[in-house]
Order: C-alpha cells, then structure tokens, then sequence
C-alpha cells in the first residue's frame, strides 16, 4: 500500500546516506538514486542537498519527512485494524528504550511477545531516557521505555515497573566501614554517576535535592554512560555508585556488589511507557497490555 519511492525518501532521510540505505531496503545504490530523482522530478524540487561528502535535508526535505511519517503512522494503524479482521496481528513497531531497561527488563519479555506475535517485527532503539523521549518527539518510534518522568507536555507517560535505585561498591571496598551511612557521608566518597540525560541521573538529583544535597556537592570521579560500564569500574576502584537494583541481581548474589543503605533515604521509582499525547493503538497498544501482563512471570 506504501508507495515504495517514498519508503525510499524516508530511509535516506534517516540514514543521511545512499548506501546505508540501499544496504537496509536491499536494492542497488543506483536504484534509491533513481527512486529519489523521481520524486524530485514530480515535485519539481530538491530533498536533499549535498555538502562535500555529507547529505542534509533540504527545506523542502524536511516537509515531506514530516508529512511521510504522518503517512506510515497512519499505514501501520491501517495495517493494525485491517489484520484484526482476520485475526491475525502483523507490522513493524518501532521502539525506544532507555540502557538499563534495555539490558535488564525488555530481552526476555520481547523474546515471550515474539513467540507469540512472530508476524509483528520490533526495532529497538537504545539510549538514555532524555534521548527516547527525544526520539518520539522526532517520530522516530512510536513508543518507548524510560527511567523517569521529565513531564513534557507532548507525551504520555503510563506507569510500568516499580524499580530501586541503590548505593553499590565492590565487595573488596577498603573505604567500606559499616554497612549503613548518612546522606551527608555522600560528600566525602569518590563516586561513580550516570552521564546527563539519564534517568537515573534525574532521580537521585531529585532524592539528594530533598536533603539539601546537589550533584555539585558530589565527590564525583567520573560520569559513565551505562551501567555495565559503571559496574566494571566499580571492580577495580574504591568508588561507588547509584545504579537500578534491576541491574545488579546477579553480582550482588556472588558477593561482587555489595548495597550499602543510605539512613532516610529510600530511591523508589517507576520505569514508564511513553506515547504521544492523544489515544493510544495498533501495536504500541498491544506491547504495552503484553508487558504489563508478563513482566512478574
């Protein structure tokens, strides 16, 4: 039903190149050349412009992508209530989810839905939770997973999983003296933190922030982008770190983590689905009900 010159237009428009996107619609590069000076040529206009070996959007690029995302929005919704019809559940839904999420929740509950759902095809996009919510902003998936609730106007956020956020060092720690400290200790540890744009970020500021404590007063030694680095890191230095206790099941069982408490000071928080705002459907409706059945199995 998609008309295939403009599935062309859009993946050079995401790719920003001809060949990546030759590669992923499996067609010669002359071909998508050929695909787009058609199109240009029925409207008499430039998509994209080309700067020494780099490719842009043109002005008039950025219209019809805004426009083509609208129509494969709609296709997908088409898609969706048509199969109904026949009871059968087929399409592409593109999803966000930020890090940990991404490597401590989604695989075995995305690996449960496809045995179920084996028609229904699901492309992750991984990042951190600020850089999710950007990516539906932008339309670039219709649905995503995130580790806070920034409360911007244009998305939905629906509650998923309760998680908690909690202080961990190596077992072999030599600063470790108790197993319990004061938030005002915090000042004084070397510490480990997720880089800006985290989720995890943003809660423990907001937690810290209730006792008088910003990131700034932080002894902070280094930001790391994921959590698997972070815990890494933690092997072999006398750091700690704030991580999701989703994360660190496995190396807390074997005694290479260990949670030191923080008195008063509790981090609770809820993972979130994000949509855009307005009513839910199609497949985006679907994985939700499916992962918010399933994730205690």
């Amino acid at each position: 039903m998609f008309d295939f010159r403009l599935r062309v237009f859009y993946t050079v428009a995401r790719r920003l190149n001809f060949t990546k996107a030759a590669e992923e619609l499996l067609i010669s590069q002359p071909a998508v050349t050929k695909h787009i000076k058609e199109l240009e040529n029925q409207f008499n206009v430039a998509f994209f412009d080309r700067r020494g070996n780099k490719v842009v959007l043109s002005p008039a690029g950025q219209v019809l992508l805004n426009h083509t995302e609208d129509i494969l929005k709609i296709y997908r919704q088409i898609e969706f209530d048509l199969n109904q019809f026949n009871h059968t559940l087929k399409g592409v839904l593109r999803l966000g989810s930020s890090t940990s999420i991404t490597q401590y929740i989604l695989p075995p509950l995305l690996a449960r839905f496809h045995s179920i759902h084996q028609d229904v095809k699901v492309e992750l996009l991984n990042g951190n939770s600020e850089q999710i919510e950007i990516a539906l902003l932008n339309k670039s998936i219709e649905m995503g997973v995130v580790e806070s609730k920034s409360k911007r106007r244009e998305i939905n956020y629906i509650p998923f999983l309760k998680d908690e956020i909690v202080l961990v060092c190596s077992a072999k720690n030599s600063l470790v003296k108790k197993e319990e400290i004061s938030p005002g200790n915090l000042k004084n540890i070397p510490l480990l933190l997720r880089e800006p744009g985290s989720g995890t970020l943003e809660v423990l500021a907001d937690a810290l922030k209730q006792k008088g404590i910003g990131l700034g007063d932080l002894k902070v030694e280094m930001q790391l982008g994921s959590t698997e680095a972070i815990k890494s890191y933690l092997q072999y230095s006398e750091c700690m770190a704030f991580v999701s206790l989703h994360a660190v099941h496995e190396e807390l069982k074997s005694g290479v983590l260990k949670i030191i408490e923080i008195k008063n000071l509790p981090i609770h928080r809820n993972f979130y689905f994000i949509t855009p705002q307005g009513p839910e459907g199609g497949l985006s409706s679907l994985l939700i009900q499916f992962l918010n059945r399933n994730h205690n199995l």
